[in-house]
């Protein structure tokens, strides 16, 4: 019944990759881990079994991922309380899997607060009670004082934590960016502003995303070490394992292109201001509208992963001319991404677009005839909202929100899938339902149930679906992959033969670290 807060110096520094490294680190050295998140604030979610209630609920992607590398089934106590932004200030409240209201940041702590903590402390119960090691990871800043007496993620956690078990079985191991410069300045600082009740209970510091001669750091270091009394565990060098990002800090800008460059974290021939690639680089490009509420943008992962194949996030107001496919991500406000696009005239270079265009989730609802019921999905105050019109479908909302894990049939007889005849996974998370209004191909049905049930549309070079996950199915990105670069004359590149993952890739990376001084501090042999 140990628990270990993976606490930062500020927000993307690394607090994730070093938790997801430490489970699957752990987990191979026989400790029986698992991963918690009291409070995620992210527009990336998967859908996982409730733990408290049947059915499923959401959480943040980053437990789902930590919870794989624990080798530990993905549940909702993993992350109790989700916090999804949706613009104007708000975000929805999902507390154990389900959504409870939409709030402000005030409404919120005035109303919910309480509740949440609640929620929190008896999923954090449960799992220290199932499990040896619980990896908790923080949120933001562990040294935000204005936050102190509500701050879930991060000291209400610690606390929780030593009130039921003693502060012989809690520690803190504190996470510090070197990249963005000012590291010694913010581990001094974080540590003087930890509140007075937990500052010892941190066991040790660990330097992230370093590049360079480690010797430089030395003297540093040990200046660190003797104003603040805290040993520096590790320095982990600048690395990319591969796994999802978590939240809105991440969500690429306009401009950025990913895939082909990004071992070397940069946008090799990338003008910025687009996202456009220099004419010398080869292999096949897929462009994403950067959506004003843009979700779930992990989807394009494993499109990013594959040799030769570049993701550009544009602006709304840029063109679209020089892509070899172009995908419509999901958004957390349907109505007013529609809008936005409207405005933008993006409508009208997808209709004259000549190649593939895919629409996840609420890209499928933007490619439909129309969104009925607008009001109650968006801000919007019309009814009804006209569609981009490349797919005859209709999407009607309604306050029901749809939360579930998925295995479909795809039956694709036209479209950028066209020869796919397989079963397909991953998971729905959206409000609303769609039928069609016209003849149209239904290529995603239920495994098992209804097999009128359409859970995607087909027309053309255009495909929608439910189906979140999508391009994580081999026989689908093969499919579609392959058709690009057939249809531009190039040679697809072979795919690169790992024997690792991004769980393997992660674990070498934390390894760099003295693990063992951070066991001895919660208690746990490993």
């Amino acid at each position: 019944m140990s628990t270990l807060l993976v606490a930062g110096t500020a927000s993307h520094v690394g607090k994730s990759t070093v938790a997801a490294g430490l489970c699957r680190l752990l987990a191979d050295r026989g400790v029986d881990v698992t991963p918690f998140k009291a409070q995620n604030m992210s527009t990336n979610a998967r859908a996982v079994p409730r733990t408290a209630g049947d059915g499923f609920g959401e959480i943040g992607i980053s437990q789902y991922v930590q919870a794989r590398a624990a080798r530990v089934a993905p549940t909702t106590d993993h992350n109790p309380v989700l916090l999804k932004p949706q613009g104007d200030g708000e975000s929805q409240l999902v507390v154990d899997g389900r959504v409870r209201a939409t709030v402000a940041a005030g409404g919120y702590y005035d109303d919910h607060w309480q509740h949440a903590r609640e929620a929190a402390a008896a999923a954090h119960g449960r799992l220290a009670a199932a499990h040896d090691l619980v990896v908790a990871e923080g949120a933001g800043s562990v040294a935000e004082i204005n936050l102190h007496h509500r701050d879930l993620a991060n000291v209400e956690t610690a606390r929780v934590a030593r009130d039921a078990v003693g502060s012989g079985s809690v520690a803190i191991l504190l996470v510090a960016d070197i990249e963005r410069g000012g590291v010694f300045a913010a581990i001094v600082g974080t540590l003087e502003l930890v509140p007075d009740d937990l500052r010892d209970l941190v066991c040790g510091v660990v330097v992230t995303k370093f590049r360079g001669d480690r010797s430089l750091l030395d003297s540093g270091l040990r200046a660190v070490e003797t104003r603040t009394g805290v040993p520096v565990l590790g320095v982990l060098p600048f690395d990319d394992p591969g796994l999802p990002e978590e939240d809105s800090v991440a969500v690429p800008q306009s401009g950025t292109v990913r895939g082909a460059t990004r071992d070397t974290g940069t946008d090799t021939g990338v003008d910025s201001s687009d996202g456009r690639l220099d004419d010398a680089d080869a292999g096949v490009l897929v462009v994403v509208p950067r959506l004003p509420h843009i979700a779930n943008y992990t989807d394009l992962g494993p499109l990013e992963a594959e040799p030769g194949v570049r993701v550009a996030y544009r602006a709304l107001d840029a063109g679209i001319e020089d892509a070899d496919a172009v995908v419509l991500p999901g958004t957390k406000n349907t109505v007013d991404d529609l809008l936005a696009l409207h405005a933008a005239g993006y409508g009208e270079r997808l209709r004259a677009f000549r190649g593939p265009i895919v629409g996840l989730c609420g890209g499928y609802q933007l490619l439909g005839d129309r969104l009925t019921n607008a009001a109650v999905e968006g801000t919007g105050d019309d009814d009804v909202v006209e569609g981009v019109g490349l797919l005859p479908v209709e999407t009607r909302f309604s306050s029901e929100k749809h939360v579930v894990a998925t295995e479909l049939r795809l039956d694709a007889d036209t479209g950028p899938l066209a020869g796919v005849h397989d079963r397909v996974s991953g998971y729905q998370i959206h409000q609303g339902r769609t039928r069609a209004t016209a003849d149209v191909e239904t290529p995603f049905a239920p495994v098992d149930g209804d097999p009128t049930a359409a859970l995607g549309a087909a027309r053309g070079r255009v495909v929608g679906t439910y189906l979140h996950g999508l391009f994580e199915n081999r026989p689908v990105r093969d499919r579609l992959v392959g058709s690009l670069f057939e249809a531009s004359g190039e040679t697809r590149p072979d795919a690169e033969e790992s024997a690792s993952t991004p769980y393997d890739r992660v674990a070498a990376l934390v390894s760099g670290m003295d693990v063992d001084a951070v066991l001895d501090a919660v208690g746990v042999d490993g």
